[in-house]
């Protein structure tokens, strides 16, 4: 799950999204033309569900989408019945207000409608070096708290984020964190605002292009 910018010297390879969340939807396209070069024509903002990829999306000729849609995006043409095409990676900077509120809401309830996997990071994360831990790279997880949820996992591995704050009354919210390492991880400026390199749940920012 963990990923550096490259790794054995290669870019690691990038998956393609199968579902979307609508962000935000804007059936006249952008105020500002100069922001996509399908200005003034129907565009949706959009977040994936499995590597939390911004995008941008054209829905289908006479389709309105509303926000919170979840919307087939995979290579299979004939089950695209709401998106035409995927325009292409959406810059985090280039969010408009409505997607950045929405947000944080999507990417919750994307985390807990996989609380398994997320619950299995918890119980199963290694080490990214010798000095660091992949439990430290999530807000509000130090050295202490890494170690507590190491030993509480070693005696039995958690199974939900209810038993997590139950064992370990310290982490009140694991979900809320993984939102906020997301939100990091999308953000590129907060990337190098910080001192980590690492990309635990999303993938390596590039720039954008069409991605299919």
């Amino acid at each position: 799950m963990v990923d550096n910018k490259k790794r054995n010297g290669k870019k690691p390879t990038r998956k393609k999204e199968q579902q979307a969340v609508v962000l935000d939807y804007l059936s006249r396209g952008y105020v500002k033309s100069d922001m996509s070069k399908f200005g003034g024509k129907p565009i949706a903002q959009a977040i994936g569900t499995e590597q939390f990829t911004l995008l941008e999306l054209v829905p289908q000729r006479g389709v309105d989408l509303e926000i919170g849609d979840n919307v087939y995006i995979g290579g299979n043409r004939q089950e695209r019945t709401k998106i035409h095409r995927v325009l292409g990676i959406l810059p985090f900077e280039r969010l408009t207000a409505t997607s950045r509120i929405e947000l944080d809401y999507t990417i919750r309830d994307i985390v807990e409608s996989n609380e398994e996997k997320y619950v299995e990071f918890f119980n199963t994360t290694g080490a990214v070096s010798t000095r660091l831990h992949t439990l430290e790279l999530i807000p509000g997880i130090g050295k202490k708290y890494m170690w507590d949820i190491i030993n509480a996992r070693e005696e039995k591995p958690f199974e939900s984020f209810k038993d997590i704050t139950e064992r370990l009354p310290t982490l009140t919210d694991p979900a809320g964190m993984i939102v906020n390492r997301v939100k990091q991880e999308l953000d590129k400026n907060a990337i190098k605002r910080g001192k980590s390199k690492y990309y635990i749940f999303t993938q390596v920012p590039r720039k954008p292009r069409n991605q299919q």
